[in-house]
């Protein structure tokens, strides 16, 4: 698998994976699939151990990103954050053929291909390797959008957001009781709770940080998407 020579949160389409370096994890972000899905595969260091974050599209491309050589991680789950199609195009191969455990939230499980080994509520933790990643429930963008934090305790906390917050806004919602209720989740479950310097890796696209969006918050509740 090719890799970017420096991480900056941005991959392309079809385009080399980019990975980051964390004391504890390292985080591999890859573009998939024709509407530009980011997935993302965390592995422990220490055990190596492995955990993806919405197997999207390209099971051939996600499982080059495990590797082929008796050292290669050994996939342990698969977290689905949301129930929308384009996020799990390539459950069921990559399940399939790693056997490793699937988790969602039971909101959202029924739509899924493969129902989840694992549901997961709001303050939930879920393993990878010697290292934890806490569940934030995000309802909006669909009843059982989830979010996952890695609180690293080298560094900043690593938020991945699924499709409920971006640069530049909340993820779509189709009703204005669903808009507010992501718009409040995310201020009260996110950026209440967590600190400016949190980097936040999106369903799609580039990431961004919180400090550089909060300031945002009552532009995006005013404009209402």
């Amino acid at each position: 698998m090719e890799l970017q020579a420096e991480y900056t949160g941005h991959v392309e389409p079809g385009g080399a994976a980019a990975r980051r370096e964390l004391d504890a994890l390292t985080i591999t972000k890859i573009s998939v699939g024709p509407m530009d899905n980011n997935a993302y595969l965390l592995v422990c260091k220490s055990t190596g151990d492995a955990l993806l974050i919405d197997a999207a599209n390209d099971p051939e491309r996600l499982s080059d990103l495990l590797g082929h050589d008796e050292r290669r991680p050994r996939l342990r789950t698969i977290v689905t954050t949301h129930q929308h199609g384009d996020h799990w195009q390539a459950l069921g191969a990559v399940a399939g053929a790693t056997g490793c455990f699937t988790v969602a939230h039971p909101a959202d499980a029924e739509e899924l291909p493969v129902p989840p080994d694992r549901l997961v509520e709001h303050g939930d933790t879920v393993a990878v390797g010697d290292s934890e990643l806490s569940v934030i429930h995000l309802r909006g963008h669909t009843p059982g959008s989830i979010a996952l934090v890695y609180r690293d305790p080298a560094g900043h906390p690593h938020l991945f957001t699924g499709d409920s917050l971006f640069p530049g806004g909340v993820g779509r919602t189709t009703s204005p009781e669903d808009f507010k209720s992501l718009v409040d989740d995310v201020e009260n479950r996110i950026f209440a709770e967590l600190p400016d310097d949190t980097w936040f890796y999106p369903g799609h696209g580039d990431d961004s940080t919180l400090g550089t969006e909060r300031p945002n918050l009552p532009e995006w509740r005013e404009r209402g998407w």
